[in-house]
């Protein structure tokens, strides 16, 4: 059954969702963003209580890490790292986006990766095939915090835009908590790459 929410968010289902991290709700949204709809899933762990500024990562999808295990980029580490951080503490959200290859989409991913095996960057390799580097929106993301209740959060990111979104939604971060994975040799390119050109906090290397 569909529950309309708020600001045009729909809650389409909700379920008990046990995972090796630990005992989660699992929530399906959906929302009207101009003329698309959005989609994203939410895994909740624990009560937030008045004043709380619990745990949460706005994840993109990532179907080539997340799932495959890929070490060309650092999304499955930091979705682990993230997961393991909210278990911890019995309480967050962890808000995963439908955004593949920050919004281009799987197929068209695939074909920057072919771009980046020929010396292109991650960014490069995106505006070669005729996008900005980012198309990611975090309309819905915010949409959900509220939805939530939620007024404060310690945002897992190390992505200042993601911080930006957040506060632009109405939603204080009181404090940015790095999601830092290790430095491989098969991603070390890309993570500085996300570092210099998209401002994105790394630690040097």
């Amino acid at each position: 059954m569909n529950n309309p929410t708020s600001a045009g968010l729909n809650k389409v289902a909700e379920a008990e969702f046990p995972t090796q991290f630990g005992l989660f709700r699992i929530f399906g949204f959906e929302s009207k963003i101009g003329s698309r709809t959005e989609e994203a899933v939410v895994l909740k762990m624990g009560e937030f209580t008045e004043g709380e500024a619990p745990l949460v990562r706005i994840h993109s999808q990532c179907l080539t890490g997340d799932v495959f295990h890929s070490l060309r980029c650092d999304c499955r580490a930091q979705l682990e790292i993230a997961l393991e951080s909210i278990a911890r503490e019995g309480t967050g959200l962890l808000i995963y986006e439908h955004q593949e290859g920050r919004g281009i989409g799987l197929l068209n991913k695939l074909r920057a990766y072919e771009l980046q095996d020929h010396g292109a960057d991650t960014i490069e390799a995106n505006e070669q095939l005729g996008f900005e580097s980012d198309l990611r929106n975090y309309e819905l993301p915010g949409a959900i915090l509220r939805y939530f209740g939620l007024k404060a959060v310690r945002l897992m990111s190390n992505n200042p835009e993601k911080v930006e979104a957040v506060e632009k939604a109405g939603v204080r971060v009181v404090e940015r908590i790095p999601c830092l994975a290790d430095v491989l040799d098969t991603r070390a390119h890309y993570l500085r790459t996300k570092r210099e050109k998209m401002g994105h906090l790394l630690e040097d290397f």
